[in-house]
């Protein structure tokens, strides 16, 4: 009898990935394309999501501009309840300051800007639907569940632009809800751009007239390791360090009744409650390829159950 199908059960026992030890409290690793979940933990516990809350501010604005046909240079101003925002503020904004819907959208999703985000707030709020009569920032929130409801994200509850979360109950969600809108904003052309670049310069228009120009730094230390494009960092006492990332490969080349066809490889990581985020992102991501690897190799068989 040939030894042959032997050895192959015992190589693919040897390649097939073991179980992922990490410590976070929740975490979920998915293909971008199809949604398949590749392995997960923890990952439709209901959580706080600080600054990950700005993947769905981004997405309503962007969203917004595209149905009005309205552009990402038009230069709007800081309001003047921007003084009571907490948290970071990198660019030093002040009630009054002039920037461009562009430039803000790159400080909230690079910097973690709170200030930038409650100004993408105030300003979109104004021209989105208010039936309600809220105020702008209230209003863009109420949009921001509008899109929860619209992806399906069943565990989630968004209160404010920026994700700070002092208030009783707290803003939350869950690590499989983020994976849906990560993919979702992926679905977007531009959003990539504002989540992928190590550094970008703005330009910011003061009361006095003078223009002063501020060079971001992007809050993610992962970008450009094994393909980590973005997506988004976040950090509260209730919290936790918290992590987006999205990694790409080469197409992968299947050949199907004749035909070849190039499949996109990309993998969306989320972690919530970690004390590592980087560290553990990272072995998440690395992980995640192993498996990705592995259901490639059988076929890329998806079910109801196993996909976002």
């Amino acid at each position: 009898m040939s030894l042959l199908p032997t050895t192959l059960v015992v190589i693919l026992l040897i390649l097939a990935p073991g179980p992922v030890q990490v410590a976070a409290s929740s975490w979920i690793i998915v293909d971008d394309e199809t949604g398949h979940v590749l392995a997960a933990s923890g990952q439709n516990e209901k959580r706080q999501i600080a600054s990950l809350t700005k993947i769905a501010t981004a997405m309503v604005v962007l969203d917004w501009a595209e149905a009005t046909g309205t552009s990402l240079g038009t230069m709007v101003s800081v309001p003047s309840g921007v003084g009571g925002v907490g948290g970071v503020n990198p660019c030093q904004l002040q009630p009054g300051d002039r920037v461009s819907l562009r430039d803000l959208l790159y400080s909230a999703m690079m910097s973690s800007d709170n200030h930038a985000a409650y100004t993408l707030a105030q300003n979109v709020g104004t021209g989105l639907p208010n039936p309600q009569a809220l105020s702008p920032v209230d209003n863009f929130s109420a949009h921001l569940n509008a899109l929860a409801r619209k992806l399906r994200l069943k565990r989630s509850l968004f209160l404010n632009p920026h994700g700070l979360d002092s208030m009783t109950p707290p803003p939350h969600s869950t690590a499989a809800d983020l994976a849906r809108l990560t993919r979702y904003a992926y679905s977007h052309a531009g959003f990539n751009f504002y989540v992928s670049q190590p550094t970008r310069e703005i330009s910011i228009q003061g009361v006095d007239g003078t223009t002063r120009g501020f060079l971001l730094r992007n809050t993610n230390e992962l970008l450009g390791r094994n393909g980590i494009e973005g997506v988004k960092t976040g950090r509260t006492r209730l919290a936790g360090d918290c992590i987006v990332l999205a990694a790409d490969r080469e197409p992968e080349a299947v050949e199907r009744d004749g035909q070849k066809t190039a499949i996109p490889r990309r993998i969306i990581v989320v972690l919530l409650g970690s004390t590592n985020r980087f560290s553990e992102g990272l072995t998440l991501i690395q992980r995640g390829w192993s498996l990705h690897e592995n259901w490639s190799a059988q076929g890329r068989p998806v079910s109801k159950r196993s996909t976002l």
